[in-house]
């Protein structure tokens, strides 16, 4: 079955009515998405792209997704999700029943969303409110904010904006206004994620990655020598994050304690614990430009891990330069 085909079948036909009066409390106001809006071309193409990237980066849990606007409100979905791109684990109940439950579900998996996000709770279109009542709007204003900050390469159409009717309920009855609701930005260079020199090199120049392997390997065993420690495959020695720890802190002049990582990892997930905590230290220097899945450097991924390699010896090559001098290994 055609990809597109299996998208519109997943679709549940149904016509969403603005509130009644009796429906909406005194002073509250509620969006309301008319019809011509929600079969607005770019509008559906958002949601689709959306549901596409949830479903791929859940499918090893065989977690499907049919519709942004019924599926998401109970932070089952979202809890998942946030595992997935963040590799952190919450203390929440997986499976939560009542609606107290999954309202208390959510709070928890906004929260972690937000700090991930660095995003203050009045500073965004998103809420508990809203996303348990199935706003659609919320839901796809959270999502794209995961998406471009976890993947921003994810092909998002752009300059989507859609007509919203806003309903307020006062004394003398309901109120309407209409309005404009931007989903995601137009492109200009300045929203253009940073190109990645990989993905050209990958691509254009394949026959010149053997060439930047071999000088990254050099310049990683010249900064390991002090600890006993050589590498010859790139490919698979960093998968479990031990010597890209140790590394890291060869550069930076520090050594992790021991408490902090494993040192022989023996699963995958100590392997993900090390590769995360890497990432981190890297994060907080501002030695990462791009995105980087921790999974995709335990999994061996060769691409991944020649971008976290190529910061550290571009970042340090430039200090050396700079200094008119080699650094060396701190004592």
């Amino acid at each position: 079955m055609e990809p597109e085909s299996l998208y519109n079948l997943l679709q549940p036909v149904k016509a969403v009515e603005p509130p009644a009066e009796e429906d909406l409390p005194n002073r509250e106001k509620r969006k309301h998405l008319p019809a011509t809006s929600r079969k607005d071309a770019k509008f559906e193409e958002l949601q689709k792209v959306l549901v596409e990237w949830v479903n791929t980066m859940l499918l090893p849990e065989h977690i499907v997704v049919r519709s942004l606007e019924e599926d998401m409100f109970d932070g089952l979905i979202l809890h998942h999700l946030f595992q997935k791109l963040t590799s952190l684990q919450l203390e929440v109940e997986e499976i939560a029943l009542t609606a107290a439950s999954q309202r208390r579900k959510l709070a928890v998996v906004l929260e972690a969303m937000n700090q991930s996000l660095q995003v203050e709770t009045h500073q965004v279109p998103w809420s508990v409110e809203t996303i348990f009542n199935k706003d659609l709007l919320a839901t796809l204003h959270l999502l794209v904010a995961l998406a471009r900050r976890f993947q921003p390469s994810l092909p998002l159409p752009a300059n989507v904006q859609v007509e919203v009717i806003t309903i307020e309920s006062t004394k003398s009855g309901l109120k309407s206004e209409k309005s404009v609701e931007q989903l995601t930005e137009c492109n200009t260079d300045k929203d253009q994620s940073p190109k990645d020199v990989f993905d050209e090199l990958f691509k254009l120049a394949p026959e010149k990655v053997s060439a930047v392997k071999e000088a990254i390997v050099t310049f990683v065993n010249q900064k390991l020598d002090r600890l006993g420690l050589s590498v010859q495959s790139l490919d698979t020695q960093f998968a479990d994050g031990v010597i890209l720890l140790l590394l890291i802190g060869q550069l930076g002049g520090f050594f992790l304690h021991l408490k902090e990582f494993y040192l022989t990892p023996s699963s995958p997930a100590e392997m993900l614990h090390n590769v995360t905590l890497a990432l981190e230290l890297l994060k907080d220097e501002g030695l990462l430009n791009y995105p980087i899945n921790p999974e995709d450097i335990v999994n061996k991924d060769e691409k991944s891990t020649l971008r976290v390699l190529y910061n550290l010896f571009h970042r340090h090559k430039l200090k050396e330069s700079a200094d008119g001098m080699p650094r060396g290994a701190p004592n």
